[in-house]
């Protein structure tokens, strides 16, 4: 009898700790929505769960616009399935900010990062320094442009393109640096000069490749990751540089907040921006090596040649922003 009860006792020892480890670990789990391409943050999740095997990480990768749209529905529901935030449209952080949807988080590893945007409150911190250049075909193109003044030149006439702003954050950010910079007089000259609006940020860039455009404004990455792969390309920098930061921020009130700090922390370190870098896109930190074969350069180089923009201000014109450009444009 009394070996019996010590067996009982004994399987449910085992059963009571198993159900705890299996409680313990789902627990730990952690959603991240990102406009990040799937090679970057497929390998900084590969990185990160190595490194932390008892959080469950997963992500859905799309633009800003579907993200954004995602999480609105999803609040309307009143049941967000999202931990962490991450992509390139900076007003969309501070408009949820104003709304009380940020947990403040202070990373350790956040005094190493440099970008043309911070909020010293901790609601967002930027985990990369997209920039862009102007890609163009070198078969089109014999002498690469040097100034934006030089995308007016007849040797662009109907030939260079801009993504659309209502697909891509990035293009929307880009759109509001560059008229911040130089008015929307020059966005009119662009459009007497034949200038076109694309689709996304990408298919610029193919198209771009293949000729279908001289040249297109081109987000970092996309277009050295064309050139690596043999496309007929250069990617030019002028002295104004396009720095869109692509901010990170958690939900408040996600029940996995201990498991999306450690993903921030990670991201921000040396060893996840040192993956930002290596594809192809501008890391946060100083301390991290950039290949500036392609034209890129440190972050606080890019950092200090940066247009400026009142991001506040982009935030409130947003929509604005958007239809202006499209009705010059179109």
């Amino acid at each position: 009898m009394k070996r019996w009860i010590s067996g009982v006792f004994a399987f449910l020892s085992v059963w009571l700790l198993a159900g705890l480890q299996t409680a313990a670990f789902a627990g730990e789990k952690l959603m991240v929505y990102t406009s990040m391409k799937e090679s970057l943050i497929g390998e900084l999740r590969d990185a990160f769960v190595k490194k932390h095997p008892d959080i469950a990480f997963d992500y859905y990768s799309a633009g800003a616009g579907k993200l954004m749209a995602k999480v609105a529905a999803e609040r309307q529901s009143g049941k967000l399935t999202v931990d962490v935030l991450w992509h390139s449209e900076v007003p969309d952080f501070y408009k949820l900010k104003t709304e009380g949807m940020w947990e403040k988080y202070i990373s350790p590893e956040s005094k190493a990062v440099q970008s043309t945007v911070k909020d010293p409150e901790g609601s967002f911190t930027p985990a990369r320094l997209g920039t862009l250049g102007v890609a163009y075909n070198t078969k089109k193109v014999a002498v690469p442009p040097k100034s934006w003044a030089d995308m007016l030149d007849p040797r662009f006439k109907d030939g260079f393109a801009i993504a659309n702003p209502a697909l891509s954050g990035t293009a929307m950010m880009s759109v509001a640096l560059i008229t911040n910079t130089f008015g929307w007089d020059y966005i009119e000259k662009l459009k007497q000069n034949g200038a076109k609006i694309g689709a996304g940020s990408g298919q610029v860039v193919d198209d771009t490749a293949s000729g279908d455009f001289k040249a297109s404004l081109a987000p970092d990455y996309i277009a050295i990751d064309k050139i690596k792969k043999g496309a007929n390309m250069g990617l030019a920098y002028f002295k104004e540089v396009l720095v869109v930061p692509s901010p990170i921020a958690i939900f408040k009130g996600t029940p996995n907040l201990k498991a999306a700090k450690t993903f921030v922390d990670f991201l921000l370190s040396k060893e996840g921006q040192s993956i930002v870098a290596k594809e192809g896109t501008l890391p946060v930190r100083a301390d991290v090596a950039v290949d500036t074969k392609y034209g890129l350069m440190k972050a606080d180089e890019a950092v200090s040649r940066a247009m400026k923009a009142d991001y506040q201000k982009v935030m409130a014109e947003k929509e604005a922003i958007i239809q202006k450009f499209t009705k010059i444009m179109r």
